[in-house]
């Protein structure tokens, strides 16, 4: 589990394409801190497992389905990635709770600079948009960020210079792939109402047959 607070800015160092799967080798220093093998390191909001590292360089396997689900298959020997460690009890809970499970990519369509923050556009695959409510949280590329204005097919976020700065925010030029995951809250009360609309629907039906009788 992560907080969507960005704890550094890495960079792939090195892609091993393999057939079902990459191999990423990812430079960093502040999340290999107190890191070690098995641990978990969320790179630009996916959840990743450290198979080796040292001081300066830590390595993790992509498999197909993060591969098919998120950027993570887009990215470049040079790239800046989002780097967070997992949560621990003692830490603040800065930003909301984030699963590290991306629900689906969706693309940068517009950004406004102004003088002290800007507002940027994503855009997103139907269906999505049912998780978004305004003021609530969304993650864009591992980053906890707060709805603005959705829609039924993309919505806005206001960026401070702090995210701007220590983020890939920053620079991510309109038509930029990102991944998003929604609160993990609005998933299951989803999954809750759904449930009971199917109990309700199953009792009317053993009713009606009852009365039938």
């Amino acid at each position: 589990m992560f907080t969507g607070i960005i704890e550094e800015l890495g960079t792939v160092e090195a892609i091993d394409r393999l057939d079902d799967a990459i191999r990423l080798t990812i430079r960093a220093s502040t999340v290999l801190e107190g890191t070690g093998l098995g641990d978990s390191i969320a790179v630009n909001g996916v959840c990743l497992t450290v198979v080796t590292s040292d001081d300066a360089l830590w390595t993790a396997d992509v498999m197909q389905e993060s591969i098919d689900k998120s950027s993570i298959g887009d990215l470049v020997v040079g790239d800046t990635v989002n780097l967070e460690r997992a949560v621990t009890v003692e830490k603040r809970l800065g930003g909301h709770v984030v699963q590290g499970h991306v629900d689906t990519v969706g693309t940068v369509i517009a950004r406004d600079p102004s003088e002290h923050w800007e507002y940027v556009e994503v855009g997103f695959p139907a269906g999505f948009g049912r998780y978004l409510v305004d003021k609530g949280s969304v993650t864009i590329d591992g980053i906890s960020l707060t709805v603005i204005d959705p829609t039924e097919t993309s919505f806005k976020v206001s960026l401070i210079p702090e995210t701007l700065t220590r983020t890939t925010m920053g620079n991510r030029p309109v038509g930029s792939r990102v991944n998003l995951e929604a609160d993990v809250i609005a998933k299951h009360v989803e999954k809750l109402l759904a449930s009971a609309n199917l109990l309700n629907a199953d009792s009317i039906t053993k009713l009606m047959k009852e009365q039938n009788q």
